[in-house]
């Protein structure tokens, strides 16, 4: 009899034990874990690579590039970019982008006068509230940020 009654305990403990094992189990690849939270955030030749960038040039010649941004943020972000050349701001976009979206585009810009040196910066920023986008409120501080360096010829 006390063989019979320590069977049946240890069938329960072990049911038990099943049934919590079994629905851990379902938490864990219910809930997966989040992982760390970035942005990658690049800029490609125009061959889609990273080399071959348009880094000499000649006043008023055109230069191409790739700008990507890829969202790992586990979040909705939108992302004002900024391009600038010399200081001076030669474009404004704003791209929303959900978890784990991708955003590529070929980008264009002229070289308006000769000089070494000249800084091209690509300036990413990043929201996550719905503010005015390029108003003092809605941009934060630069979050990523590019450059190259061009030589443009007379």
């Amino acid at each position: 009899m006390t063989n019979t009654k320590i069977d049946r305990i240890l069938t329960v403990v072990l049911i038990i034990s099943i049934i919590f094992a079994i629905s851990m189990t379902v938490y864990i690849i219910i809930t997966p874990k989040e992982g760390e939270k970035f942005t990658e955030f690049y800029v490609l030749g125009p061959n889609g690579t990273a080399d071959e960038y348009p880094t000499n040039l000649k006043v008023g010649e055109e230069g191409t590039v790739i700008i990507g941004i890829v969202n790992h943020e586990y979040a909705n972000v939108t992302y004002p970019l900024e391009v600038r050349l010399n200081g001076e701001v030669i474009d404004e976009k704003s791209i929303e982008l959900t978890h784990n979206a991708t955003w590529e585009h070929t980008f264009a810009f002229r070289a308006t006068r000769a000089g070494e040196d000249q800084k091209l910066e690509f300036l990413l920023f990043k929201n996550t509230f719905n503010k005015s986008v390029y108003g003092k409120e809605g941009k934060e501080e630069v979050y990523r940020s590019l450059h190259l360096w061009l030589d443009v010829k007379g």
